[in-house]
């Protein structure tokens, strides 16, 4: 093959391949990843709010929520889509104690932040009771509810969320936990609900459970977190399971990422896509739970 010949067949590889986008580039072109970590945070994390926003921007998604345990991301979605046009980001507030726990200012102050871009109002995360019981800790808790029925903060909170239509999400709580607070989101006109990771650690609903909390009107969170250990493929099988239990329509995917020693988010979310389109799920089934379902719960047309 003379060197002429092979500059051709090289440089129409170039082109094929521009013009070819990897079944990854394809999967999360327009998708929502509801669920990333960043830097500044008291957690090491492997991206800042600002380099996410830029690398999801980059890989094609429509947007991206920001978390944090500890602290309200909606001036960090501010800041970052100022900085990276061409990518939505929404923040939100997790109620752990750092921002006082089961507190009304803490969610009007979302309200206020510059931009009106903080939609997500968690229950507790990380300082929740079933949270810390979960991790054998011994340390102070938010608590949600008490003898079966939600404290009254907790249902001052869902009013303010449906006031505000922002979105409430159960954070770390237990499944009976998850299914009061979504039974009240839905008795005071809240319009927008998620059970966050709600199947896995520490809410554990049952498919059962998360029929019921979908007949409230709620989307039921399925996050892929780190998916190189020995257990991917068991996890995977479950998620599979209880998305085909629960219902498409119901589900939302989402990273969970951003933690230092996991894949950066848009490349572990599309991992997780293409590990739960190996489970026979369609394009379009995929495509309801990675961008149809956000967008919807974002509000966003």
């Amino acid at each position: 093959m003379n060197r002429t010949l092979s500059l051709v067949i090289m440089l129409t590889a170039v082109t094929l391949s521009a013009q070819s986008p990897s079944q990854a580039d394809r999967d999360l072109k327009g998708a929502i990843d509801l669920h990333i970590y960043t830097e500044p945070d008291s957690i090491a994390r492997s991206i800042d709010a600002l380099e996410a926003a830029k690398l999801a921007r980059d890989r094609g998604l429509r947007a991206i929520a920001l978390k944090h345990h500890y602290d309200e991301t909606a001036g960090l979605a501010y800041l970052a889509r100022k900085a990276f046009p061409g990518i939505e980001v929404f923040g939100g507030v997790a109620l752990n104690l750092t921002v006082g726990g089961l507190n009304p200012r803490a969610v009007e102050y979302l309200t206020q932040v510059t931009g009106g871009y903080g939609k997500f109002v968690f229950m507790p995360t990380n300082d929740s009771e079933a949270q810390v019981k979960y991790g054998k800790q011994n340390r102070p808790f938010v608590k949600v509810s008490d003898n079966g029925e939600l404290v009254p903060e907790a249902k001052a909170i869902i009013a303010l969320v449906a006031k505000y239509d922002l979105i409430l999400g159960s954070g770390n709580i237990s499944a009976e936990e998850t299914l009061m607070v979504f039974r009240e989101g839905q008795r005071q006109g809240v319009k927008r609900m998620i059970g966050t990771h709600a199947t896995a650690a520490p809410t554990f609903l049952t498919i059962e459970q998360g029929k019921e909390a979908a007949q409230l009107g709620a989307f039921i969170e399925i996050v892929g977190g780190n998916l190189t250990g020995k257990d991917a493929q068991t996890k995977i099988d479950r998620f599979a399971e209880q998305v085909r239990g629960i219902g498409v329509q119901s589900i939302i995917m989402a990273s969970d990422l951003g933690q230092k020693a996991n894949a950066l988010p848009p490349e572990g979310f599309a991992v997780f896509i293409d590990a739960m389109r190996k489970k026979g799920f369609t394009d379009e089934e995929l495509d309801v739970m990675t961008r149809r379902n956000p967008a919807t719960l974002l509000g966003l047309k």
